[in-house]
Parts: structure tokens; sequence; C-alpha cells
């Protein structure tokens, strides 16, 4: 069922998203030469506990860590380790957020670890650009297929792949809500975006095929071709002015909660 929130649910759906959005923001700045997706995860742990939420990844569904950390050629869910260490030219998606005061933010973005190449530098480009026009297409009265078809058809225009397996989502009380938002489908169909609904739009784009897998530690999603993958995500609220990002602290630079 498709929760719809009042003001004040609203507002502290605001101040779960703020936090979340500066812990992803702070897991960015730390990305560097050498650096272990651990210590990233560490940082994001401890800036959400110390402004007084807690992490909503730690142990959900049996998953080990504050956030999936997904380097090059993994998706999703990347779980931090000691030993997998950023080398320069890397591409290091992070998924993270928090919940507090019953609440739950959800947020994503695809980081470079210095200068990349042109080709994954052109693939964080149409990831992010087709999560904001997924965005732009969240308007109260069109539906879900809209979103979908926003960045589908601007990731496969320029040529790269959305991934079909995974899908966005709505967030409030749960880190999980419905409605499923794919970032596929047909422009008019699915669920009415009404104004109270929250939803997590999050492309998820491979440089190659669409084709994922899943590898035997039951988390960590890979590209089957081997090719690179972005991963962007905004927590947003449907309004009657239009769609309200409420995670956009991570992409604002000199943004502080």
């Amino acid at each position: 069922m498709i929760q719809v929130k009042n003001a004040a649910e609203l507002q502290a759906m605001r101040r779960a998203c703020a936090i979340s959005a500066a812990a992803l923001k702070a897991g960015g700045e730390a990305i560097e030469a050498g650096i272990s997706t651990a210590e990233i995860d560490k940082i994001i742990y401890d800036f959400i506990v110390r402004h007084g939420a807690r992490p909503n990844f730690l142990h959900l569904y049996g998953f080990p860590a504050t956030a999936c950390i997904s380097v090059n050629d993994t998706v999703i869910h990347g779980i931090p380790s000691r030993s997998q260490k950023i080398r320069p030219g890397d591409i290091v998606s992070i998924d993270t957020g928090c919940k507090i005061d019953g609440f739950n933010g959800d947020n994503a973005c695809t980081f470079a670890c210095g200068k990349v190449d042109s080709e994954a530098q052109r693939l964080m480009d149409v990831t992010k650009e087709a999560l904001h026009r997924g965005i732009a297409a969240a308007q109260a009265g069109n539906r879900i297929g809209d979103v979908g078809h926003a960045v589908q058809s601007y990731v496969e225009e320029n040529g790269f792949s959305v991934v079909r397996s995974f899908v966005g989502h709505g967030v409030g009380k749960d880190l999980h809500e419905d409605p499923e938002v794919p970032n596929f489908g047909n422009p008019g169909r699915g669920p009415r975006l009404v104004p109270g609904m929250t939803i997590a739009i999050e492309p998820m784009v491979n440089q190659k095929a669409c084709a994922v897998k899943t590898l035997s530690d039951g988390w960590t999603v890979k590209t089957c071709d081997g090719g690179l993958a972005a991963h962007f995500e905004h927590t947003i609220a449907i309004t009657t002015s239009g769609p309200e990002i409420l995670t956009h602290g991570w992409e604002e630079p000199g943004w502080t909660l």
C-alpha cells in the first residue's frame, strides 16, 4: 500500500534525508587513492551516529555495513572491505541512508577517484542527468511509468543500458515501501503520483549490456560483461508545486547540515 505523508511526516522525512545526504557527501569527500571501502564506510557510520540518527542499511536484510560501496563494474550492494583499496581512475558508487524520528532517507552517488577516462565520465554524467530527468517527470498527476520512461529514454539515447533487475521504491517509515519505481517503462502507466508521496528514484546504468549477476556472497551485483556501472539516487516528495528533492545536499558544493 502506498503511504501518503502529511505535513509533519514530510518534515521528519526532510530531516532524515538531510542527514543522509550529508553522510553521503562525507563519504564521497573521503575518496582518495589507497583508502579502503571499509574506511569510507566507517566515516559514513560515524557521521550518521554523530548526528543522532541510525544507519538504516546496517543489518537490513542481513547487510553487514552502513553503506553499499560499489566500484567500477559493481552495480550495487558492494560490501565494504578492508582489503578493497580505491585506485586512481576508479568510479565509486556509494548508496547509504539513515533513520531518525521514525523516518528514513536514502540516496546514492557515483564519485570519481581523481581523473577517470572519458567514457567513465560520460557514463556518470548521463546517469546523473537521467536521475534529474526522472525527477522532472515526477509531477503530481503523472504516473510511475512517466518517471521510468524519462530515465530509460535518455540513457538509451546515449548508448548505455538501464538495469532492470533492481528498481527504485517508496521511502518513509520503512526504507523500502510501495510503489516500485523502475528506471524503465511506458508513459501513462503505473500508479498515479499524488502530493505527499515520497519515492527514491535511482538510475542504475551500465556501460554495456543491462544484464547483471549476483555473486556468491548474496549481495554484490556486477555487470555480466565487465563494463562499468553508475548509480545515482535522490529521495523526493511529490508536491502540488513540483517534485521536492529531499536529499539535495550531496550535489551542492559548500552545502552543510
